[in-house]
């Protein structure tokens, strides 16, 4: 025998959702596999991690630093914890907390152990600029260039001219200018080491700088400060393509402009790329240490530069991150870092996951007596709709580094109500059209178009309040509208790809299909009396007969009351307008 239409239908979206759960399912399953041997599934599991209130963390503390005789204020500590805040969430929603401490202070705590590279965002936390290389005592094998150049590689370790030891008696006219360098900067440099470094980082924007880089392998000489990492809009890290757009295997950092660093980075590139190595090296300074110092190939004149050499994935994000976010208003030390116990625990996640329990018996209580075996389904829905919500949430993990709160929590329990709400409107509308007379299988097709408008335009004022709360607001209630979002979407998912299907396909059985009594959907007891516009099948008074009169009788529409007011005075009339003798009286 031929499937018909709404069961062909109907195994093709279950069949969608098959194969999306397996999608999942395998995703997951493969990370968790790869998860040490795979930078993409670093970190994958089948348990998704929690947040700070369930877990614990790591708590670091950084102390403001008093420069120049100044005293810290508030807005500038305000305006750091707005930069720490986007730093670490340039990894994902990490459930973190940061906050001030006392009028010095800033309190950063992160949900379980942190790698390196987030603590490395959290702790680069000084002035960032762009300062000229005047000399070094090795070179580094990274090149900065316009969008798409090739790379180049700076030549051998360079030996310092005679010209630093002399006293300078010209003035210097730019800042690659060698005759900037006094008798007592040139012994400073020739005597540095990188192992034991003197204190000469806080030397003003407008003086040359001895320091070394970030490993302690080089040490550099460097002009004063020409351009700023304030004036830097963007910063993004990717593979590297040549000027051709082939791509050439490494990893790359972008950095793009804004007005006033277009202009100034044009000025200092078009002078670097005319001077020999080291002094065509432009050196990028973050708490007083090198980050890289990349030479110049070409003149950058739009505002767009890519820094290339020896990056991985997790380092050539991590300096994008540096320089996107830009450096804070003052400098900190870090006071301490410490382990820290869950807030909550994990007597609190087992009493939030037991009120979800609760919640979800009390919706299938509800539903078997209110749906009888139609009940069936609301539990099989729920169970497919629990079974993406963790899938996804175990992906979203390792993906995003999202860590589940008890916020997130009391979210996943609101979604059981958000759900059950649309299977409650389905099949009330089901059984209004078996009220109308309605054969089931036609009643199934006819209650999804009139419920589908209802459960989108319940679940769209879902979605809209999730997102609002999710832009808005930070931390715990972050959390919350995550999973609100989150499970709002499944929703839509679960009802249409498996409740609606799941009805299609039980309305051609015999126990539902011809209405048993314990299927929830038996006409006779519904009150089906209704037969076309303004008729009524005659009560009989006996019991179930009599409730479906009444029920008929409250159905009725205004227009059809009246209707049938009218015909009804229309014959009493005619009745009693005849004589005895069959005259009009």
């Amino acid at each position: 025998m031929a499937r018909t239409t709404p069961v062909k239908k109907a195994l093709r979206s279950l069949t969608w959702l098959v194969i999306i759960i397996a999608a999942l399912a395998a995703l997951n399953g493969t990370a968790t596999i790869l998860a040490n041997k795979a930078t993409w599934a670093k970190g994958a599991s089948w348990v998704p991690e929690l947040a700070l209130d369930l877990q614990g963390g790591t708590q670091i503390t950084l102390a403001a630093k008093n420069t120049g005789g100044s005293n810290v204020n508030s807005d500038q500590l305000n305006q750091a914890v707005n930069i720490i805040r986007q730093r670490i969430d340039a990894t994902g929603v990490s459930e973190s907390e940061i906050n001030t401490q006392g009028g010095n202070n800033i309190v950063v705590s992160i949900p379980g152990k942190p790698d390196k590279e987030t603590i490395a965002r959290i702790e680069a936390a000084a002035k960032l600029t762009f300062r000229p290389v005047l000399t070094t005592e090795a070179a580094t094998n990274t090149a900065v260039g316009g969008k798409g150049s090739n790379a180049t590689k700076s030549a051998a370790p360079y030996t310092p001219p005679a010209s630093l030891a002399a006293t300078p008696s010209v003035k210097p006219t730019s800042g690659s200018d060698l005759n900037q360098v006094s008798p007592r900067l040139a012994d400073l440099y020739t005597n540095y080491s990188c192992a034991a470094p003197d204190d000469v980082t806080d030397a003003p924007d407008s003086k040359p700088l001895v320091t070394c880089d970030q490993d302690g392998t080089s040490k550099y000489l460097l002009g004063p400060v020409e351009v700023l990492g304030a004036d830097i809009s963007n910063a993004t890290s990717g593979i590297a393509t040549n000027s051709q757009g082939v791509s050439t295997g490494e990893w790359a950092v972008n950095l793009t402009f804004n007005g006033d660093g277009t202009k100034d980075f044009r000025t200092v590139t078009s002078r670097l790329v005319a001077l020999q190595a080291p002094q065509n090296q432009f050196a990028i300074v973050l708490d007083g240490n090198v980050i890289t110092a990349p030479s110049t190939n070409s003149a950058i004149t739009n505002g767009k530069a890519q820094i290339t050499g020896s990056f991985t994935a997790d380092s050539a994000k991590t300096l994008a991150d540096q320089l996107k976010f830009g450096a804070l208003p003052i400098n900190f030390t870090v006071q301490s870092k410490e382990n820290i116990s869950a807030t909550l625990g994990s007597a609190q996640l087992l009493g939030g996951l037991i009120a979800g329990l609760i919640g979800l018996i009390l919706v299938v209580i509800y539903s078997v007596i209110q749906y009888r075996a139609l009940a069936f389904v609301t539990v099989l829905s729920l169970g497919v709709a629990a079974t993406l919500t963790y899938l996804v949430i175990a992906v979203m993990s390792w993906r995003i580094d999202y860590r589940l709160s008890l916020a997130g929590v009391a979210g996943l329990i609101v979604a059981i109500g958000i759900t059950a709400d649309s299977f409650i409107v389905y099949f009330e509308r089901i059984r209004d059209e078996l009220r109308d007379g309605r054969g089931l299988e036609s009643a199934v097709e006819a209650g999804w178009k009139r419920a589908l408008r209802t459960i989108f335009a319940s679940d769209s004022v879902n979605f809209l309040a999730a997102v609002t709360l999710y832009i808005l607001a930070v931390s715990d209630v972050k959390g919350f509208a995550l999973t609100l979002l989150l499970t709002t979407i499944i929703d839509i998912i679960v009802v249409t790809l498996f409740t609606h299907p799941m009805l299609q396909l039980i309305a051609r059985t015999k126990f539902f299909g011809e209405g048993h009594k314990f299927s929830g959907l038996d006409p006779t007891a519904l009150g089906a009396v209704y037969r076309g516009r303004s008729q009524f099948r005659a009560p009989v008074v006996d019991g179930k007969r009599q409730k479906s009169a009444r029920e008929a009788e409250r159905r009725q529409t205004i227009a059809e009351r009246k209707a049938l007011a009218g015909k009804d005075t229309t014959d009493a009339g005619a009745e009693t307008g005849r004589g005895t003798d069959g005259k009009d009286s």
